[in-house]
């Protein structure tokens, strides 16, 4: 699975405390996706910091 955060974000960083591993802030102070989920794991921290995100800024790709 693959993500990308749109143009949505806020840069509130959910995200990136939720999963370090897929998303980090950014020095623009919006979230960017870092690296894709390789186990399963991460996968689903993954998957909650999507659910977690205050407005729907990550997607699947």
């Amino acid at each position: 699975m693959k993500y990308l955060v749109n143009e949505n974000c806020i840069g509130c960083g959910a995200c990136a405390g939720i999963c370090p591993d897929v998303f980090e802030l950014g020095g623009d102070g919006y979230a960017h996706v870092v690296a894709d989920p390789q186990s399963d794991t991460v996968r689903e921290t993954a998957a909650e910091a999507m659910a977690s995100c205050p407005t729907s800024a990550i997607e699947e790709a």
